[in-house]
C-alpha cells in the first residue's frame, strides 16, 4: 500500500536551506554522510553545474557526500566551497590519508532579474545551509532554498511570469521510499499533471488570465538567436534503494518523464533542466518501478512547488490569483 511520507522522513539523508530573501537568492543542499550513489540527466540547453563528471558512470567515484540546489546562475556555484568546508571539518568526505575530500556536485538556476543581481549563493551561504542540514534540518515547500527567487513562464518577459519556489513529495511502499525535491524556475507554463489543467505561468498581458506558451511560440516560427534564457528547473529524486551510478542515470533519464507531464514547453535550449538520483539506503527494489515513481513524485514536487509558492517580488503567486 502506497501512502504519502514527508521528504525529511527519508532515512540517509538530511536537507538544509538558506537564503537572502530581500535580494532573492537562495540554496538547498542535501546532505548523506556515509556517501551516496548518485546519477544525473541533463536534458536543458544551458546548465549551470560544478563537478558533473562525477556522476558519470565511467568515473571513479562510486559515491558522493552532497548535492547544492542553488540560484545565481553560475555566479553561484561557489556555495559548493561553503559545503565541502562545512563537511571537511565535521570529517566527512573521500579519505585520501591527510583529511578527507568532500564530493559535492551542484546545479544552478538563474534568479538574477528577480531580486538583487549583485548577491547570489556563495561560500557563506553554502556553509550556512551545510550547517542547517547536518544540526537542525530545515527543509520546506515554498520561497526558500533554491525557490527563493524562482518564477515560471517567461516567454513573454518578466512581465508577464508569475512567482514559484521549491517543492517536495515522497511516498511509501513497504520499505521502499522516494521523493522528489523541484526547485521550479521554468520558461514555460506548469500543470497539474492529474488533470492537465494550468496552474501557474504566461500570464495576459492585463493579468487577467492566462496565455499559453506553446501557441505563442507557433504564432511567430521565426528564429530567436536570444530567447529570454533566465530560467532552469532543478530536480532531486531521493531513494533508499540500493543502485550503482549507471542505473540511477537511467533512473533520472526516466523521471524527465515528470517534468514533461507538468511543464510545456520543456528541455528548451533556454532551460539549464536536469535531475540527480540519489540512492541513500540497501533497499532492493525494481529499478523500473523506481524510475516510474520519479517521475510521478516529481511532477507532484513541481506542482507543489508553484502551489506553496508566495507572492513576491512584484510577482504573483498561483495561490493568490483571482481566476
Amino acid at each position: 500500500m502506497e501512502k504519502v511520507i514527508s521528504i525529511n522522513q527519508i532515512e540517509g539523508i538530511r536537507i538544509g536551506q538558506a537564503e537572502n530573501s530581500a535580494a532573492g537568492t537562495g540554496c538547498t543542499v542535501l546532505i548523506c554522510e556515509k556517501g551516496m550513489s548518485a546519477g544525473l540527466d541533463v536534458r536543458g540547453g544551458g546548465p549551470a553545474s560544478r563537478d558533473s563528471r562525477l556522476l558519470d558512470p565511467l568515473t571513479a567515484a562510486h559515491a558522493i557526500h552532497a548535492v547544492v540546489l542553488a540560484g545565481g546562475s553560475a555566479f553561484g556555484l561557489d556555495a559548493a566551497s561553503g559545503v565541502m568546508d562545512y563537511l571537511e571539518e565535521h570529517d566527512i568526505g573521500y579519505d585520501v590519508s591527510v583529511t578527507k575530500v568532500p564530493l559535492v556536485v551542484q546545479s544552478d538556476l538563474f534568479d538574477l532579474t528577480v531580486g538583487d543581481k549583485t548577491v547570489r549563493p556563495d561560500r557563506a551561504m553554502g556553509y550556512e545551509a551545510a550547517r542547517n542540514a547536518m544540526e537542525a534540518p530545515n527543509y520546506k515547500d515554498g520561497n526558500y532554498g533554491a525557490g527563493c527567487g524562482a518564477t515560471v513562464g517567461k516567454l513573454g518577459g518578466m512581465e508577464t511570469c508569475m512567482k514559484s519556489g521549491i517543492g517536495s513529495y515522497s511516498v511509501q511502499i513497504g520499505p521502499l521510499q522516494i521523493g522528489a525535491v523541484a526547485a521550479v524556475n521554468a520558461l514555460g507554463d506548469i500543470y497539474d499533471w492529474k488533470t492537465g489543467r494550468k496552474v501557474a505561468g504566461l500570464r495576459t498581458p492585463d493579468g487577467k488570465g492566462f496565455r499559453d506558451s506553446v501557441e505563442l511560440m507557433k504564432g511567430n516560427i521565426d528564429v530567436h538567436e536570444n530567447k529570454y534564457v533566465e530560467n532552469t528547473t532543478l530536480g532531486a529524486i531521493i531513494t533508499n534503494a540500493a543502485y550503482t551510478k549507471s542505473q540511477l542515470c537511467k533512473i533520472a533519464g526516466m523521471a524527465h518523464n515528470g517534468y514533461a507531464r507538468s511543464i510545456r514547453p520543456v528541455h528548451t535550449s533556454a532551460d539549464g533542466d536536469s535531475i540527480y538520483a540519489l540512492s541513500v539506503g540497501e533497499v532492493s527494489a525494481d529499478q523500473d518501478l523506481v524510475g516510474t515513481l520519479a517521475a510521478e513524485v516529481l511532477s507532484e514536487a513541481i506542482l507543489r512547488a508553484v502551489q506553496s509558492a508566495e507572492t513576491a517580488y512584484g510577482y504573483i503567486a498561483a495561490k493568490d490569483l483571482k481566476w
